[in-house]
């Protein structure tokens, strides 16, 4: 899966800026996800910025107090009039898939017949569409997702995601206490990351015994899934000493077909991706974890030559316990049937 972080997008932005015509004037973004890197580029490059339905009125967003734009200085510090004078002018969306988006803003640009020079970019695009803008920054094959649409996307339909630091906020010490306080925060949890797509399978350390309460929180905040998956202990005492968190969801990740797992908590998403040997992601610190405890790099960013070549294994041992280490080779060897 290639995935991109809001860190990633913005650095590759600030890299990509030296490569951009220098005399750029305005910056116009595609809604919704193009406003997002239209507005770090504006940002980054000291510009002005405008949505696709402004820009064809002839409107741009105003600017703070802080930055001063060749539109301020030029329009006594407002909007009007900036686009009465022909500009250079980027319209941006921040990835191409089918092109639909870009074509449609190229027809009604080009139907509204404006004075200006105006320039088609992409910050990511496919094999297939390199030639539609008229420039862009990575070529990013499928499947891909990031960390501003994920939880919309139709990758959460062969998607596992955890519950409890994903969909909901994890209970505090004193309402995990296995009883009527735990069932209160079961029906009373906060809402974090809810998906609007469905969701392949929810796998939670959650008991099998508080089915109905989880059941009854999903449906009542709209999230949609095909299987949910909890533990099968009789109370929370024998789940901690068993201590199987990881092990749970790593099982449940590798005996179904999913290609993505969507955890809340790092040292869990690097002992599931080590035990299940396939990517999840950490949604706290918006990481692709690989197989090995590696996050993915930034894009042309290569890692450090002091951590090369053993860096999963000594990334493994500062993170995980002894204790934790042995238990996960031991649940590997189950996995692979050599015990």
């Amino acid at each position: 899966m290639n995935f991109r972080s809001i860190a990633q997008l913005s650095d590759q932005l600030v890299n990509w800026s030296k490569q951009l015509p220098h005399d750029l004037d305005l910056i116009v973004g595609i809604p919704r996800s193009g406003m997002l890197a239209a507005n770090i580029l504006a940002l980054y490059r000291n510009l002005p910025l405008a949505d696709l339905d402004g820009f064809l009125e002839g409107r741009c967003i105003g600017t703070g107090k802080t930055r001063r734009t060749a539109m301020d200085l030029e329009g006594g510090g407002g909007t009007m009039g900036f686009l009465d004078t022909p500009r250079n002018v980027l319209v941006l969306d921040d990835s191409i898939w089918s092109g639909s988006a870009l074509k449609e803003a190229m027809a009604k640009v080009e139907a509204a017949g404006l004075p200006h020079h105006v320039q088609y970019g992409a910050v990511y695009v496919t094999p297939e569409t390199t030639d539609l803008p008229d420039v862009y920054c990575e070529v990013l094959h499928y499947p891909r997702c990031f960390e501003w649409n994920v939880l919309h996307h139709h990758v959460l339909h062969w998607a596992c995601m955890d519950m409890d630091g994903v969909l909901c906020a994890d209970p505090l010490n004193h309402e995990n206490d296995d009883g009527e306080r735990y069932r209160q925060f079961l029906r009373e949890a906060r809402p974090m990351h809810l998906p609007t797509d469905r969701v392949k399978a929810i796998v939670t350390n959650r008991l099998e015994k508080y089915r109905p309460e989880t059941e009854d929180w999903l449906h009542r905040h709209g999230v949609v899934f095909d299987q949910l998956i909890m533990m099968d202990y009789p109370d929370g005492a024998t789940r901690r000493q068993m201590n199987t968190y990881s092990a749970h969801k790593a099982k449940a990740y590798r005996d179904s077909d999913a290609k993505l797992f969507i955890e809340s908590d790092i040292k869990q998403a690097i002992e599931i991706a080590n035990l299940s040997r396939q990517e999840v992601l950490c949604i706290d610190t918006m990481q692709m974890i690989q197989p090995g405890g590696l996050p993915v790099a930034r894009p042309g960013w290569p890692l450090p030559d002091a951590f090369e070549p053993t860096l999963p294994r000594r990334v493994v041992r500062r993170v995980l316990s002894k204790s934790t280490r042995d238990r996960i080779a031991a649940v590997r060897r189950r996995l692979n049937g050599a015990d």
